[in-house]
């Protein structure tokens, strides 16, 4: 039987529409995006890419941990800025975070997120460690 279970992670903002932060079906765990926000959904880091991916990041390890998953255990990533020109200033955080870890990856240059200012949005896919 595949195991499905849904994680509300404590600290993590109130989902703005009709999901959760993150889904495990059978060994795999489906972070939802994660955007730069504190619990009370306020932007962090103003208009700093680079303050802007430290907290998506860290917020992303709060999830992938209520999971039983680390950074280490990413299959898949998808990153979504709305200037591609950003991504220099983005990837020495990725590979700080990612370590050894080179996961699959695909950035997409986007006009918007939902939450106003933010200039970064990444999803991941993670292997459960057994």
């Amino acid at each position: 039987m595949t195991v499905r279970r849904e994680f509300r992670v404590e600290g993590q903002a109130e989902p703005i529409s009709h999901f959760t932060d993150a889904v495990q079906a059978g060994e795999l765990l489906f972070v939802s995006g994660v955007v730069p926000v504190d619990a009370r959904r306020q932007l962090v880091g103003e208009d700093d890419v680079v303050a802007q991916a430290r907290c998506v990041f860290e917020n992303m390890r709060e999830v992938l941990a209520a999971g039983g998953c680390t950074f280490a255990d990413v299959v898949k990533v998808t990153v979504y800025l709305t200037d591609v020109a950003d991504r220099p200033l983005v990837n020495p955080v990725r590979q700080e975070v990612f370590g050894e870890t080179r996961p699959a990856s695909t950035l997409v240059e986007i006009s918007a997120l939902v939450i106003p200012g933010a200039k970064i949005e990444v999803e991941c896919v993670a292997l459960i460690p057994s």
